[in-house]
């Protein structure tokens, strides 16, 4: 089996699909990158990881950059995920890429499942993801929503609430809240008041 042509032509064969229904688009990539994940898994398991190295650099000659050593690597990843844990989750690639560079599958589940409940946008699910969402569960909660067992509000708030401490108070009290959000607040009428004088 030719291994490259193969996966040339499952490559090729989206872009038409693309172009002609944009409407499956969504679900054409997402076929097209489960296909060249298991043909690259394939090839890797014959010839080596390197013929991934070598198949992005022929791809990225004939087809662009888009089929960098890095794409063709998340699309192995998103087969290799897929068949173990065969989620049908109606997600986009772009949200596969955030999610396929977290090493934890729980947490993968934990944000797909997040990105099915509320919808997110890509954008959103990056936020959640750099804002440690999932790490700041606790453990009884993590438990919860790998069990499927129902969650309430209370076991989505950290206890106790951190604040951060910019300002390097030796102790956090509503005093110095209050004192903080003063300073911010000076500041910005400081700079809407020099701006006024200037252009006034």
């Amino acid at each position: 089996m030719n291994y490259y042509n193969e996966i040339k032509e499952q490559i090729i064969n989206n872009e038409i699909t693309k172009r002609v229904k944009d409407y499956s688009k969504n679900k054409s990539d997402l076929n097209t990158y489960y296909n060249v994940g298991k043909l690259l898994f394939e090839a890797g398991k014959h010839y080596g990881e390197g013929i991934i190295k070598e198949y992005s650099i022929k791809l990225t000659n004939e087809l662009g950059k888009k089929y960098s050593y890095r794409t063709l690597n998340y699309m192995v990843k998103y087969y290799s995920f897929q068949k173990m844990q065969s989620m049908t989750a109606n997600l986009s690639w772009g949200h596969w890429i955030e999610l396929l560079s977290i090493k934890d599958i729980n947490k993968i589940i934990y944000y797909i499942k997040q990105c099915e409940f509320l919808s997110l946008t890509t954008r959103q699910l990056r936020e959640k993801i750099k804002n440690k969402e999932y790490e700041r569960l606790d453990e009884k909660t993590k438990l919860k929503l790998m069990t499927k067992e129902k969650s309430k509000v209370k076991d989505f708030i950290k206890n106790p609430i951190l604040i951060k401490n910019i300002y390097n108070y030796e102790m956090i009290s509503e005093k110095n809240i209050a004192k903080a959000d003063i300073r911010r607040y000076r500041k910005f009428y400081e700079r809407t008041w020099q701006f006024f004088l200037f252009y006034c």
